[in-house]
């Protein structure tokens, strides 16, 4: 059997891909990869050995823009490039997780009738899969909620797929990775692969006041190491972690995250108090705020909203978050984590048998 994933643009788009990969090996598939070569997919397949076909890709926008011209030719470009390598791989399924690159794969899948799943993170869909969903066999989604957005019998919750690893780290190892040296509680702050300027200033900013009790571990995004912090004690930070990841996630006490699905659903599969500051609706389509309400009226998390927000209420939130953190984990232990590498690989064989 044969599948070509596809997405990109972010680490959210891609990561649920890699936590398939043991499992599609182990079916037997072989496995392509269809993105841009620009984009964060291309090292993050490349390390895993699945050949990487690039492809054109242009930005979907919902307002006015003149670069919605020459993207709309990129999309068409991809489009074309698309029907060219599926017709030559002939694969059984396609499985696309989303963002712009993945819309024109799904639209030649099916012009090829090829069956083709969407993977929805989100609790509202994005652009890019309304725009593919119509032309999907199947739609796995992540949130209850979701369902309302979705055709009668095409979706399937499977929530989001976590690496199997990823709950086996060793928080001795995140200690050394860090260089703390001591056993002060530790904050690990996820600010996503493409960095998040408020949560990096919030963070930066709160060190003197954090400092004294907590140890801080910042995963600050590309390009936003600040230099003039690097030798604080007490205070670590990475761009971007991979195999890193498990180690530092068993060394937190508490995550301060943005609330991306994947975010939230690895927080979901560690068992980690939390403090979510999602994007804000002028910076986004509002998605982040759904993910987070969610998860707060489940007891998973604290909120906080961005426009509202200060350091004092930033500072407060915290440590209040800290001091309750065995109720949040209590309440993840009482809801189990969907098994959803599992459920997704259900619906892909289910497609291949068609």
């Amino acid at each position: 059997m044969r599948i070509v994933l596809t997405g990109g643009g972010t680490a959210g788009h891609i990561t649920p891909h890699l936590a398939l990969l043991p499992r599609l090996r182990a079916q037997g598939f072989d496995i392509h990869y269809l993105g841009t070569r620009h984009g964060m997919e291309f090292a993050l397949i490349e390390r895993e050995g699945v050949p990487f076909h690039a492809i054109s890709a242009g930005k979907l926008r919902r307002y006015f823009d003149w670069k919605n011209l020459s993207d709309l030719l990129r999309i068409g470009k991809g489009f074309v490039q698309a029907l060219e390598i599926l017709r030559r791989l002939r694969p059984d399924v396609v499985f696309s997780k989303g963002g712009f690159v993945s819309t024109p794969v799904v639209w030649a899948a099916w012009a090829l009738r090829i069956p083709a799943i969407i993977h929805e993170s989100d609790i509202s869909p994005g652009l890019a899969n309304r725009l593919s969903m119509p032309f999907a066999a199947r739609v796995c989604y992540s949130f209850p909620e979701t369902a309302r957005y979705l055709k009668p019998g095409q979706g399937v919750l499977t929530g989001v797929p976590v690496r199997e690893g990823l709950s086996v780290g060793d928080a001795v190892t995140g200690r050394k990775l860090c260089r703390f040296s001591t056993e002060q509680p530790v904050i690990l702050v996820i600010g996503g692969s493409q960095g998040s300027g408020v949560l990096n200033t919030l963070i930066r900013e709160g060190l003197p006041a954090l400092l004294p009790d907590f140890q801080v571990c910042h995963l600050c995004g590309k390009g936003h190491i600040a230099v003039e912090l690097a030798e604080t004690p007490g205070y670590m930070q990475f761009e971007y972690v991979h195999d890193e990841l498990p180690h530092l996630l068993a060394l937190a006490d508490v995550i301060v995250a943005r609330a991306g699905a994947t975010t939230l659903f690895e927080i979901l599969a560690v068992r980690k108090a939390n403090l979510l500051i999602p994007l804000s609706k002028i910076a986004s389509r509002g998605d982040q705020i759904l993910n987070a309400r969610s998860f707060a009226q489940q007891g998973f998390s604290r909120v906080l909203i961005e426009e509202e927000l200060n350091q004092d209420i930033f500072l407060n939130a915290l440590r209040e978050v800290y001091a309750q953190r065995e109720s949040y984990i209590a309440a993840m232990a009482n809801t189990p984590a969907l098994q959803a590498v599992d459920a997704v690989m259900k619906v892909i064989l289910g497609c291949c048998k068609r």
